[in-house]
């Protein structure tokens, strides 16, 4: 279908608002992980590891929508280990053995998640280990600081690139109206990327609820890896409940600090 064809058709413009809303669901792990490393970084470079990384997602995303068929094939097997895990609840497996390469993509992703995640939560919890970091920007390692922040993006965006292709390859045939919403969602994501990572910085202990996040998105696209398919709705609930208590707690302590401020 041409590019006319398609800005007069209805259900095109249907799948490309339902693909703009998915990707937006599916990027928020990759924001939270992109303010999370940046953070780790000198004020004055934390925006623009922010830009780069997402200009990287937004670059590597559309190369692999012009790859498509070739995205397509990382659904077949390469190989299988032949272990027959035990009978669920129907008699099947409880997990597979066949490992196809998007399959290899999750796993490894996963483990790098939770890696990292863990090792930030350590950080948070050492404070002298954390000003030992900031001594050595001080004395000059700023760039290859840097240059490691925007590895560990491009190490993430190829994870979550990966799986969000093969989202929009399920919701629609067109790679015009792919790439569209993978502009707009990148978009969209650059705008909110400043203010989430600001207020992140100003809620610290948003900061181990974000870290949180990610060691369960490790774990669930470590089973993913292993097909065992844990729907990403509960773990999005999951999530914004958790972040909605928090949003209160921080209410409450802003209200109470306020009250002391205001008794002579």
């Amino acid at each position: 279908m041409d590019i006319a064809a398609l800005l007069t058709d209805p259900s095109a413009w249907v799948a490309l608002l339902t693909l703009i809303a998915l990707e937006l669901v599916l990027g928020i792990d990759n924001l939270v992980f992109i303010a999370i490393v940046s953070s780790k970084l000198p004020a004055a470079q934390q925006s623009r590891a922010r830009r780069i990384g997402l200009i990287l997602a937004l670059s590597l995303r559309i190369v692999l929508l012009l790859l498509i068929g070739w995205i397509v094939t990382l659904q077949a097997p390469l190989f299988d280990l032949g272990i027959v895990g035990a009978p669920g609840a129907h008699g099947e497996p409880t997990f597979e053995t066949a490992f196809s390469g998007r399959d290899l993509i999750l796993l490894a992703g996963g483990l790098f998640l939770l890696w990292k995640a863990t090792k930030e939560i350590h950080h948070s919890m050492d404070r002298e280990e954390d000003s030992g970091e900031l001594l050595d920007h001080d004395r000059g390692i700023v760039q290859i600081e840097f240059s490691a922040a925007i590895a560990q993006i491009i190490a993430l965006d190829l994870v979550f690139s990966v799986d969000s292709i093969l989202t929009a390859v399920g919701m629609t045939d067109e790679v015009p109206i792919m790439i569209t919403a993978v502009v707009a969602t990148v978009g969209l994501m650059m705008l909110a990327a400043d203010p989430l990572a600001k207020f992140i910085e100003k809620n610290p202990t948003l900061v181990m609820l974000a870290l949180a996040f990610l060691v369960m998105i490790g774990v669930v696209l470590i089973a993913d890896g292993f097909g065992v398919h844990i729907p990403k709705g509960y773990i999005y609930m999951a999530m914004a409940f958790a972040a909605l208590v928090e949003t209160l707690n921080i209410v409450q302590r802003s209200r109470r600090a306020k009250a002391r401020e205001a008794k002579p």
